[in-house]
């Protein structure tokens, strides 16, 4: 005997919503949090408002999910970039190029979201949410180092965690270049440099090929 498969209540959704949380990634980054209104969320993610506010709710909440998103698919990336098998030093410059190259994509705003429009933002929510990203991404970088420490790449004196602090700081300050109009061939250039300078030995020690 069959049964009738029961009928999915209301309207199936008229858009997808990854997508129109990437749109809404467009619509913070062109006028800013503050600037944001619900309205211009409305237009920019082509979802109707009482479905915007029953999805996603409302604009704060909005740019949690597009900031968290946003930091999955950078850092995702990022580590691709930094934990691909190659020898220390490139994996290091890798990282910072990715930097460069996703704050100088073309078509796309200038900078990082996490760098260049949240920081502005007045929420404790969002600031936690910045310092665990800039920790987990220092983290990663340090853990890198520690591979090549196990490796013999490196020494085992070598400052993992502080180095890796520098190489972030270094990702940021380009990124923020970028923001200002630097050129993508400056920047990848001085990507390499600052590769070469994180990977110096501690004073005292002589310089070294890694």
């Amino acid at each position: 005997m069959f049964h009738n498969a029961a009928k999915p209540r209301g309207r199936p959704r008229s858009f997808d919503e990854s997508d129109a949380l990437k749109k809404a990634t467009q619509v913070f980054w062109s006028k800013g949090y503050d600037g944001v209104t619900i309205d211009d969320l409305v237009a920019g993610m082509g979802v109707g408002r009482p479905s915007l506010y029953a999805v996603f709710g409302d604009k704060r909440a909005i740019f949690l999910r597009v900031l968290k998103a946003y930091a999955e698919r950078k850092g995702a990336s990022a580590a691709k970039a930094l934990l691909s098998p190659q020898g220390l030093r490139d994996s290091i410059a890798g990282f910072l190029r990715y930097a460069v190259e996703s704050a100088t994509e073309k078509g796309s705003a200038r900078g990082c979201l996490l760098i260049c429009v949240a920081p502005l933002v007045d929420d404790a929510e969002v600031r936690r949410f910045l310092q665990n990203a800039a920790a987990g991404g220092a983290a990663l970088v340090e853990g890198r180092f520690r591979d090549a420490i196990s490796a013999g790449e490196i020494p085992s004196d070598f400052p993992a965690a502080a180095r890796a602090i520098q190489v972030t700081d270094f990702a940021r300050g380009l990124t923020m270049r970028a923001l200002i109009g630097t050129p993508r061939k400056t920047l990848l250039k001085d990507a390499e440099e600052a590769a070469d300078l994180v990977l110096q030995p501690r004073c005292g020690n002589a310089v070294q090929d890694f």
